[in-house]
Formats: structure tokens, C-alpha cells, sequence
């Protein structure tokens, strides 16, 4: 017969040193190599995984811990907005009804005030309250992006990250959808955890940028501070990339 061969099965740590905060109505942005544990930190930071070690506070708030239950009051705090707009949203589920699930769930509003709603929050992004009974693929990639952001701010949050959410756009619409950000941020005082690989886009929307390598936070200042002077050398080689991409930007 054939023998079975046993592979040893080796267990890395993700992010074995990670310590940040997110002033409130503020914009902190994660760079760094792929793999270095960017969206691992944010699905950390939203509860969708659970560290081994380390807390996790929400305006002071310990919600490391807490269950199911306990942590879905919280969860209207804090939303996220994923990378692909298109695999972020049901295809068989028009997306009205899609952005009202959180209103629904959370037992805030249905039927005709969930609607009157989202309505509201279509018109916010600026979307027409025609389309809320499309399908997502009738929607350009920009359009899908600003579903998800209305999405993400049917409940109100006061931290909304966003893991590489406009690396999947055009850079046009790049443009559109960072206005868009910057524009929410103003108006409602929201505070961002914005992860991407992208330097030109983390220059416009950051205040404060921390550099991730290995799992590591290896440097953390104003976006003025580490530019331009880095301090680690995985940041030192962020300077010829932000050239390039402004380089892309203008092509």
C-alpha cells in the first residue's frame, strides 16, 4: 500500500508586536508589504478573528472578550469596508434591501422608515434613490464602493475601517471615493482605519501613518514625520513607490 505521509503543521504568530490607537475623528493609515498582517490587524480590531493574546479597547472599552451577544451593541460602533465592492455585496440581493440589513438587524428601523433610510444614506454618497432596487452588478465599481459605504454608515459608527477599499477602483474614481471619505469625515466626525499598499492614496487621506513589517508596528508618526525622514528600513523603501504611484497617477 501507500504510506500516508504526515506534513507537521507549524503555527506562525500573525502580529506578535501591535500596539496603535485611532484618535477620534482622525485618519490612521496601515502600510506595508503583503503578508505583513495589515487586514489581520483589522479583522482583530472588528472582532471577526480573536487574538490569542492582547486586548482590544473600544473607547476605553474592553471588547476582547466579550461574546456574540454582548459584542453586537458595540458593533454599531465600528464598520468595515472590504477591498472588492462587487464580492462585499450578495449578487441576488438588490441593494436597498442590502443596506438596510443592518437597520433590520439591529432592530432600528424596517419596512417604510428602513427605506426612508436608506434613501437618506444613498443621497449621502451620492447615489440616486432609483437605484435602490438594482442589483449590484448593474453598478460601476465606484457605485458598488459607495453601496458599501452606505452600508457601513446605516448605523452611525464613529471608527469605520477600510481594508485596501479603493485599491480595487480605477484611480479616477479613487479620487471620487477618497473626496467622498474626507468629505463623511467632516461632516460627521468619523474616524478611519484606512489600510493600503498604496502611498499616493495614504499622502492624501492619512494624519497619522504606522508601518507595518513582519507583524510588527516598526514606526508610527504624522504622515510628515515618516515620509520623510524613516526611521526603519522597511520605510525607507516607501519613498520610491509613493514616486511611482504619483508617477501612475499622472499617466
Amino acid at each position: 500500500g501507500i504510506g500516508s505521509r504526515h506534513v507537521p503543521v507549524v503555527q506562525t504568530c500573525a502580529l506578535p508586536i501591535c500596539s496603535l490607537h485611532i484618535d477620534q475623528g482622525g485618519t490612521l493609515a496601515v502600510v506595508g508589504e503583503s503578508g505583513c498582517g495589515k487586514s489581520t490587524l483589522a479583522n482583530l480590531i472588528i472582532r471577526l478573528h480573536h487574538p490569542d493574546e492582547g486586548r482590544v479597547l473600544l473607547k476605553g472599552l474592553d471588547i476582547t472578550d466579550l461574546g456574540p451577544r454582548e459584542i453586537r451593541p458595540h458593533r454599531k460602533t465600528m464598520q468595515i469596508v472590504f477591498q472588492d465592492p462587487f464580492a462585499s455585496l450578495d449578487p441576488r440581493v438588490r441593494v436597498g434591501t442590502a443596506v438596510a440589513e443592518p437597520l433590520r438587524v439591529h432592530g432600528i428601523a424596517t419596512g417604510e422608515a428602513a427605506n426612508e433610510r436608506v434613501g437618506e444614506l444613498f443621497e449621502l454618497v451620492g447615489l440616486e434613490q432609483s437605484m435602490l432596487r438594482n442589483f449590484p452588478h448593474q453598478f460601476s465599481g465606484g457605485q458598488r464602493q459607495r453601496v458599501c459605504i452606505a452600508r457601513a454608515l446605516a448605523l452611525n459608527p464613529e471608527l469605520v475601517i477600510a481594508d485596501e477599499a479603493v485599491s480595487a477602483l480605477d484611480v479616477s474614481v479613487q479620487a471620487q471615493v477618497m473626496n467622498l471619505m474626507l468629505k463623511l469625515q467632516q461632516e460627521r466626525g468619523l474616524s478611519y482605519l484606512f489600510i493600503s499598499h498604496d502611498l499616493a492614496v495614504v499622502e492624501r487621506i492619512a494624519h497619522r501613518v504606522a508601518v507595518m513589517y513582519l507583524g510588527q508596528v516598526v514606526e508610527i508618526g504624522s504622515r510628515a514625520q515618516v515620509f520623510p525622514n524613516p526611521r526603519h528600513p522597511s520605510t525607507a523603501s516607501l519613498p520610491a513607490d509613493r514616486r511611482s504611484a504619483r508617477r501612475r497617477k499622472h499617466v
